[in-house]
């Protein structure tokens, strides 16, 4: 594939960096094509900085690098998706994502909350606040998040079984907040459940079709 791509008048492509586990869009760099070679060779990202015109390596002199998990080229072969996994933040601010001043929004964006909560509760953890709810629960340890999971699943199973959505809804995330905090305690990630979903349903599913 690699002999393939397009690359514009002044020799570059267009790599956009995405978390391979959030999803989220980190940054836009160039690629070269010896930058290209050396990220796949690394398993590091590699760009060519327009500006000084030459080579540089991600988190080369912050230690925020960016580990190689996939490389894409889009239908035009003229552009590419990186997917890493970030060991810092992505841009030169100290912000996660370079993409962090937003220009407009037609409605608040969730698909990162997730991600979010799980960094709160890691945070709160590691730095406890006064007030905070799930300082609360990380000071009172196992037993009373184990039996919160246990409440909040039984009123998930009452909102289904009076059929009411709005209950459901809200016990739902009830469990999945207590859920994450659960997690968090016996050290299982989003990449953990992730990985386990894909080994039973899809590269199951995609074994069947061999």
């Amino acid at each position: 594939m690699l002999e393939n791509i397009n690359y514009d008048e002044n020799g570059l492509i267009p790599a956009i960096v995405q978390d391979a586990v959030s999803g989220k869009i980190l940054m836009l760099a160039y690629m070269n094509e010896e930058a290209l070679q050396k990220t796949v060779d690394t398993k590091e990202t590699w760009f060519y900085s327009r500006s000084r015109k030459e080579l540089w390596n991600k988190g080369a002199t912050s230690g925020n690098k960016q580990k190689v998990k996939s490389i894409a080229l889009d239908c035009d072969q003229d552009a590419l998706l990186v997917t890493v996994e970030p060991l810092g933040p992505a841009c030169h601010t100290g912000e996660e994502s370079c993409f962090f001043a937003n220009v407009y929004n037609e409605k608040h964006l969730n698909r990162d909350v997730i991600h979010t909560i799980i960094d709160v509760i890691e945070e709160r953890k590691n730095n406890p606040v006064e007030g905070s709810y799930t300082t609360y629960l990380f000071n009172e340890g196992m037993d009373k998040v184990l039996k919160k999971v246990g409440e909040e699943a039984s009123e998930v199973i009452i909102g289904a079984k009076n059929n009411d959505k709005e209950e459901i809804k809200w016990e739902m995330a009830d469990l999945v907040y207590h859920t994450l905090v659960l997690m968090n305690m016996t050290g299982v990630t989003i990449s953990d459940i992730k990985d386990v979903l894909y080994e039973r349903h899809i590269n199951k599913k995609e074994d069947a079709n061999d």
